[in-house]
């Protein structure tokens, strides 16, 4: 069975750094397991690793997508086990649950590709009201995970209840994992973690998430992702910027929150607390637990 390091944390915890040097030091290329990472002009937002953070590492699934562009689950866990497949070991750096899952896993996807004839179809629907007709078909949707204004995301799930008669995430979920994985989730003590993160997401900000954010919008592109979906209010008027900013930074420590519990209860995850004082420290602890890993 073809091995598979995965390396996951949230954002501000040294992950990019760690997964750099893990990748050194296995010789090893990485697959971005990042959803927002996959499309291009999102760059800021998505803390895309820079080629200086790369040092020489050759990533793959980044900027595969224009921005605005469709790209599923189904997409990453093809995508994902191309490259894995050709490996004795790979690595993937980043990634939600679901992602992770289907790739690893034997996950089968039901649904057909989208029809765009139903774009046709409900484009006389304001995007309330498509979300209402989407709740009245499926009121078990997951409202933290499908937002009104994600109007190519609602019409997909209506598409899949329509077809299949259940949600957007319909598939065939099955527990034999396809790949001996070892996963290294990132932590941190949460107050450092959280200081951590506000003051990543004020680095965004100075190195031009806004301007980022504003050129999307006004191209019409409005991602469905932390740190974009933020600041559309403020360019509307809605709310002032300091307000927009501090949702950004809410909804980050909420998320890293969320991914940490995530991981603990649903996948078999070895976690790392991170002293960003002494990475070294933690680094060797996970190469000794890797290498134990590859050997038995």
């Amino acid at each position: 069975m073809k091995k598979v390091l995965v390396v996951l944390g949230p954002t501000a915890v040294g992950k990019t750094k760690i997964s750099i040097m893990l990748a050194k030091h296995y010789g090893l290329d990485i697959i971005s397991g990042d959803s927002v990472a996959i499309y291009k002009r999102l760059d800021i937002g998505s803390a895309k690793p820079t080629k200086e953070e790369m040092d020489g590492v050759k990533h793959y699934l980044i900027d595969v997508v224009e921005a605005g562009g469709e790209y599923s689950a189904y997409d990453f866990q093809k995508a994902s086990r191309e490259i894995m497949d050709k490996n004795e070991l790979s690595m993937i750096a980043g990634g939600t649950g679901l992602y992770i899952q289907s790739a690893l896993f034997n996950y089968e996807f039901n649904a057909s590709k989208r029809d765009f004839e139903d774009e046709k179809k409900y484009e006389k629907y304001s995007n309330e009201e498509l979300y209402n007709l989407l709740l009245e078909k499926d009121p078990d949707i997951d409202r933290e995970k499908l937002h009104p204004n994600n109007r190519k995301r609602v019409i997909r799930a209506l598409e899949v209840k329509d077809e299949l008669g259940s949600s957007i995430h319909s598939f065939n979920k099955k527990k034999e994992p396809l790949y001996d994985y070892f996963i290294v989730y990132l932590s941190m003590e949460r107050e450092k973690l959280y200081e951590r993160i506000n003051k990543r997401v004020d680095i965004m900000i100075n190195d031009g998430l806004i301007k980022e954010v504003k050129d999307l919008y006004d191209d019409g592109i409005y991602p469905h992702a932390i740190g974009y979906q933020e600041l559309v209010p403020y360019f509307r008027g809605e709310v002032s910027l300091d307000t927009a900013i501090e949702e950004i930074k809410k909804n980050t420590r909420h998320l890293a929150k969320r991914q940490e519990t995530w991981f603990r209860n649903q996948m078999d995850s070895h976690f790392y607390n991170v002293d960003p004082n002494n990475i070294d420290k933690t680094l060797n602890q996970i190469i000794s637990d890797v290498d134990a890993w590859r050997n038995k």
